[in-house]
């Protein structure tokens, strides 16, 4: 197994240096997670919500995308991604350019890699903790939307030829 696994490295990589080994470990806690909260839900009897109405939907969407950039581009989180990359500049408004070291590497410096982990713990919350989840989901959508109109506000102000 470890051999065909090596082989299959080498021939994928081809010459990059991709961590699948790392890859591996990632999917196989992300699975675990998932398998645990499950098994957590079904002895705690909890069920998963029988449909999402729209708010909910939003409110996830919002959510999941403000903390994905949160955590993996915001400077104030850096030291949660320090030891598994570099930093390299500012990337855009608020945000830093890091190059990642390995799987983990990737997975925090990277908001679309993050999204699918928070809104998995999203969903999560709504079986364990609805109220509390639908809360969080609310503030981070309004600093997602405050952020949106943020930039709004600095382009129509470049616009006008005045600065902040």
């Amino acid at each position: 197994m470890t051999e065909m696994l090596q082989k299959t490295e080498r021939d994928y990589e081809a010459g990059h240096d991709r961590p699948l080994k790392g890859y591996i470990g990632l999917l196989s806690a992300y699975g675990g997670t998932v398998a645990m909260a499950t098994a957590a839900a079904l002895l705690a009897g909890r069920r998963a919500p029988d449909h999402f109405g729209t708010m909910d939907l939003l409110l996830m969407a919002a959510c999941t995308h403000k903390m994905s950039r949160r955590l993996s581009k915001d400077p104030v989180t850096s030291p949660l991604r320090a030891p598994f990359t570099r930093y390299e500049g500012q990337s855009g408004p608020a945000e830093v350019r890091e190059k990642p070291h390995g799987a983990v590497g990737e997975l925090l410096a990277c908001p679309f890699c993050l999204a699918q982990w928070i809104a998995t713990g999203y969903a999560a919350g709504l079986v364990f903790a609805p109220k509390a989840t639908r809360l969080v989901g609310a503030t981070m959508t309004a600093v997602a939307i405050s952020d949106w109109l943020q930039l709004a506000y600095a382009k129509l102000m470049k616009s006008a030829g005045e600065s902040d």
